[in-house]
């Protein structure tokens, strides 16, 4: 869909894109009804996520409802686990629909699967009043008919002929159902792009047609022909969806008016890119939600990370203070179609980070957030690493490290002194060993279970150093150099017969180097 909406966009669109007036609110002054209809042919990845997050903020600003509708009818394509997956990171993430397939409504069923006798009816409605009709021609010869359509010059994106058209029934043969395409499709007004008239590139020497096909020979609907049906039968009023649909838009609200139906409101919301505007492939970047869940991304870090690829709150009044990070809670009541952007939405995994750490310092201070946080990351890191520390224990370094870190993960990744014993041959040793064996020798000397750091009675017997050297000695020795703690915190958490053995040991390693 992507090369054929940039071959389009090339061939005929050019200059037909206006922009929407300015000063003119497009967010709806009443309930929305929105959908998120993936198809479960895959995991669900950041565009994806973006979609459904939008589609939800729509709704829940403007006090509507929510729908999951699940576009299964590409059977060859289905990936086993994928329908599980899309509920999963949804739950997990707080995007939670009000209709659809595990919950119901009442518009269901809400799995295209389960739907097929309605999209047979509504094809025959298509077909008696002249705008469907019956197609019998083989594979081999539409395979000419677009090889054909593309060596045209200039070459056209239509290929059919409307060979059958007018054919008479042809009983027991195989068949397709194509949409009776207009001469020319109508314009339509996007929320995001204002007024767009999009046409297809015609070869008016060899006449060809936008005819589609809406049902295949299998019986199952193509995406055109289900999605404008459910989106009318569901009774959503605005379809939130990437801008790689852009140009499927004119035969959807062809084939509305074909029903004498009203079309939805549409927008069309812009591209994922990498930092180098390459559009995001799951080989790219644009991994599984699920997956950075595993990594230790938080939910509230990922949904306010995707929220601002192609939307920004509005600004502030002058002497306000503003912050981009943002609850569930702030999203919704901030949302508005109004400050949705029409650029290339650039990932930027730094920013992740940034958002992770911030709501991580949140539920650390939260006392009802951090005891759900301390169980989930405990049996995690249980179960990761059968490292086996009492929950006590572990409570207590995720609160002094935790304000330290981007992901809870790094308790086990980064700070893993905590529970194991550092092995220096793994890490680096500093540059001025002589001066580390000083202070650690003197340390060794002078502390006491009373005064398990005396960093004034080692400056005394050493008063060429200075305190930095004191800290960055004991540092090396208790956790093999990784910053984040104090050292008296740290010295209080592993206990002063934890912190003699390290140091003993630390100056062995040094005198053998």
């Amino acid at each position: 869909m992507w090369a054929t909406a940039r071959l389009l966009h090339k061939l005929s669109l050019k200059g037909k894109l206006r922009a929407s007036p300015t000063k003119v609110s497009i967010q709806p002054q009443s309930p929305a009804r929105t959908r998120f209809a993936p198809s479960p042919t895959g995991f669900l990845h950041l565009g994806s996520l973006r979609t459904a997050l939008y589609n939800y903020l729509l709704a829940k600003s403007t006090g509507g409802q929510f729908l999951l509708r699940l576009e299964d009818t590409d059977r060859n394509r289905l990936v086993d686990g994928a329908e599980k997956n899309i509920y999963e990171s949804l739950d997990w993430t707080g995007i939670v629909p009000d209709e659809g397939p595990t919950n119901g409504g009442p518009f269901g069923p809400y799995r295209q699967s389960e739907r097929m006798h309605i999209y047979k009816r509504y094809a025959e409605q298509l077909v008696e009043s002249g705008h469907a009709y019956k197609c019998y021609c083989s594979k081999d010869r539409l395979v000419h008919l677009r090889e054909s359509a593309m060596a045209l010059k200039p070459p056209t994106t239509v290929t059919y002929d409307r060979k059958c058209l007018h054919s008479p029934e042809a009983n027991g043969q195989e068949y397709t159902v194509r949409f009776r395409s207009p001469d020319k499709y109508e314009p339509f007004t996007d929320l995001l792009h204002g007024r767009l008239d999009l046409q297809p590139q015609i070869n008016q020497t060899d006449r060809r047609y936008d005819d589609f096909v809406i049902l295949k020979s299998d019986g199952l609907p193509t995406y055109h022909f289900a999605n404008v049906v459910d989106d009318h039968l569901m009774k959503i009023t605005h379809v939130i969806r990437g801008e790689e649909w852009l140009a499927s838009t004119p035969k959807h609200v062809a084939m509305y008016r074909a029903f004498g139906w009203q079309p939805p409101k549409f927008v069309h919301i812009p591209l994922l890119t990498s930092l180098t505007e390459k559009k995001l492939s799951k080989r790219q970047g644009d991994i599984g939600v699920l997956s950075m869940r595993d990594q230790g991304t938080l939910p509230e870090a990922l949904t306010n990370f995707v929220a601002l690829f192609g939307w920004a709150p509005s600004r502030p009044e002058k002497g306000k203070a503003t912050s981009e990070v943002m609850t569930m809670d702030d999203l919704i009541s901030k949302f508005s179609l109004d400050q949705l952007t029409k650029g290339n939405a650039k990932v930027n995994d730094n920013k992740l980070h940034f958002f992770n750490k911030s709501h991580l310092c949140a539920r650390i201070k939260d006392p009802k957030k951090f005891d759900k946080l301390a169980d989930e990351s405990y049996a995690c890191l249980k179960q990761q690493t059968k490292t086996e520390v009492s929950k006590d224990y572990y409570r207590r370094i995720l609160r002094e490290a935790g304000p330290n870190m981007v992901s809870v993960h790094e308790l086990h990744t980064v700070h893993k002194y905590f529970f194991k014993e550092i092995e220096f041959e793994g890490v680096d040793v500093p540059k001025d060993t002589q001066t580390v064996l000083d202070v650690l020798k003197t340390l060794r000397n002078k502390q006491t279970a009373e005064e398990p750091f005396p960093v004034d009675a080692v400056l005394s017997k050493l008063p060429s150093l200075k305190k930095k050297n004191v800290f960055e000695a004991a540092r090396f020795a208790l956790t093999g150099g990784v910053p984040g703690i104090t050292i008296p915190v740290l010295i209080d958490i592993l206990g002063y017969d934890q912190c003699v053995k390290r140091i003993e040991k630390a100056i062995r390693f040094l005198e053998k180097s």
